[in-house]
């Protein structure tokens, strides 16, 4: 199945599910057909819109990150580093560098595989949107609106980066 056609069918039926969803959601608060019918049509057009946004951004992701690895040595560093050099920043930044150093030589192979943060960016924006999009619009339930929206965006990330690798990997083997 070419690229295309997988965005647009994972947006019509984000489209679909997410409109039948938000319809049931605040149905139960309130009896206002009109307000019922604009929080579907704005969580559903969102869903279906973000979908392919976040299909387009995940495939991007595995592309870029495929199966390399981040040392877990290196994120206390990075962190560290976007602080002014205070007398009190070099010196956790020394802290947690004899920690880490300590930690890597019993643990020398403990690494994050690029595939699990691949799909954090997309997840983390279509969250954003669906949470701000529905604030502006004032979904009447908006916690139950949005939650599984978000829930299952990250499921969906996580299962579409994993068949990306494994369907890249059975097309070349030699990868």
């Amino acid at each position: 199945m070419s690229s295309k056609i997988r965005l647009v069918l994972s947006a019509l039926v984000a489209f679909v599910f997410y409109f039948s969803w938000t319809y049931w959601a605040n149905s139960l608060v309130t009896n206002d057909l009109a307000v019922i019918l604009r929080s579907a049509l704005v969580q559903g057009m969102l869903s279906g819109s973000v979908t392919i946004l976040f299909t387009f951004a995940l495939e991007r992701a595995v592309n870029r990150f495929g199966k390399h690895s981040v040392s877990l040595i290196f994120v206390v560093p990075i962190l560290c580093s976007v602080y002014a050099k205070t007398k009190q920043n070099i010196a956790i930044f020394k802290t947690f560098n004899h920690a880490l150093n300590k930690s890597a030589a019993v643990m020398h192979s403990t690494r994050i595989p690029g595939t699990l943060l691949a799909p954090l960016i997309p997840i983390a924006m279509q969250g954003s949107l669906a949470l701000g999009a529905n604030l502006i619009n004032q979904t009447p339930n908006l916690w139950l609106t949005i939650l599984p929206s978000i829930v299952f965006s990250a499921i969906y990330g996580y299962v579409y980066t994993f068949t990306l690798l494994n369907r890249r990997e059975t097309l070349d083997p030699a990868r």
